[in-house]
């Protein structure tokens, strides 16, 4: 097996939004997850940063900016005080031929700062708007802080995450974020359609709570048939059983699943046990449900006394649904990973090696791939590029005299 495939960044590559300007005022995650659905495929997607830099930055792991390195990838930045009126008039005239706006302020915040949407809509009628907050821009929340873990414990999730003996878990990754990011990218998409169709632009309100909450199954709908709360289960299922996580012989773990009863039976007759397929306590799912216990019992014993090779051998050549719990130091070495390109290194000079290890780009299309064409950039490293067809040059040497306009050296 070859190592992980490395990848030149092209600054001539085109996309399928190539043409498509997105002024980016958001901090942290969700904002830039989404503006990076943008930028992967070609839209320029301007950071408007201030002089000490997006938040994100400053989340370093051996004083390299990895999250900032990784969802900023094919994004340019430019630095402005926007303290400063002629800040202020900076960004107005970067919407003017933007096809998109995307800020992460507190609600009140925006408009607070002299850009309200109505301005904005004024300057460029055919603008989408999307702006991200914990809570939405209405409602009793409005105005509360909005990180994540807020809306990862509001949500229900952390309540039916983990175990039943234990304390709730939260996520340890910033889920409430990336699923606000994806989802907003695929509203703000409908809305460049509707806006290139002539309909005009708009304001999208998206909120971390939302997006979360409606993928937490039909809990609450359950719960009002039912009563009962979703219990944590760990990685059991309310809904299937077998399924969950068995440890090997040599302390590895495999997350098996065999939703079907074709699947079951599979798996029963793969353990050397036909006989468990008409076993009352395991004859079909609602008995298997009720004997969980003794059903992981008698896989579990069955897989602990195989390493972690010998359980996905076997079972892979039984076509039994049951594959690797993998860790980072698995993944990276990972045919699986390596060769659909999920995982793929680009040049970079503050990491080991001068390689930087990141996700590909994803989804695939076939017509129209995504690119990659840049690095994240430095703090105001394309204020000249952007700003000065827009002000003139003359005014951005002004500007950063004046001390408006920043950048941080390389």
């Amino acid at each position: 097996m070859g190592g992980i495939h490395r990848k030149q960044f092209d600054p001539a590559a085109r996309g399928a939004m190539d043409g498509v300007r997105v002024v980016d005022l958001s901090r942290l995650v969700a904002g830039n997850v989404l503006t990076k659905v943008f930028s992967d495929h070609g839209a320029e997607v301007v950071k408007v940063e201030p002089p000490e830099g997006d938040t994100l930055r400053a989340w370093r792991v051996g004083g390299v900016e990895t999250s900032w390195k990784t969802i900023c990838r094919n994004k340019k930045s430019v630095c402005l005080d926007l303290k400063r009126p002629e800040g202020i008039a900076t960004v107005k005239a970067l919407v003017k031929d933007a096809a998109m706006f995307v800020e992460s302020f507190r609600p009140g915040v925006l408009e607070a700062m002299g850009l309200p949407p109505a301005a904005l809509l004024e300057i460029n009628p055919r603008l989408v708007i999307v702006r991200i907050s914990g809570w939405g821009q209405d409602g009793p929340f409005q105005h509360k802080p909005g990180f994540g873990t807020l809306v990862e414990g509001y949500s229900g999730f952390a309540a039916v995450n983990g175990f039943d003996d234990r304390e709730p878990v939260l996520p340890p990754m910033f889920m409430g974020d990336a699923y606000a990011g994806l989802y907003g990218a695929s509203v703000a998409m409908i809305a460049l359609r509707h806006a290139e169709a002539g309909g005009g632009g708009q304001v999208l309100d998206v909120s971390l709570f939302e997006p979360l909450f409606s993928v937490m199954e039909p809990q609450i709908a359950n719960w009002r048939i039912t009563q009962k709360r979703k219990p944590r289960t760990g990685s059991r299922s309310t809904n299937t059983s077998p399924r969950n996580a068995y440890r090997t012989s040599d302390g590895g773990w495999v997350c098996l699943s065999a939703s079907t009863q074709g699947m079951t039976e599979k798996l029963f007759r793969s353990i050397g046990r036909e006989d468990m397929i008409t076993d009352p306590r395991f004859v079909n799912n609602p008995a298997r449900l009720q004997h969980w216990r003794e059903l992981d019992a008698i896989i579990g014993g069955w897989i602990a006394e195989r390493t972690l090779e010998e359980n996905l051998a076997h079972f892979d050549k039984a076509g039994v649904t049951i594959g690797p719990i993998m860790d980072t130091a698995m993944l990276e070495r990972d045919r699986y990973a390596i060769e659909r390109e999920a995982l793929i290194e680009v040049p970079d000079e503050d990491m080991p090696g001068g390689w930087l290890p990141m996700h590909g780009l994803v989804p695939r299309l076939s017509g129209t791939p995504g690119i990659l064409a840049r690095p994240a950039p430095r703090i105001g490293e394309h204020n000249d590029e952007i700003l000065a067809p827009v002000l003139g040059a003359g005014e951005v040497a002004r500007l950063r005299a004046d001390g408006v306009v920043r950048e941080k050296a390389k």
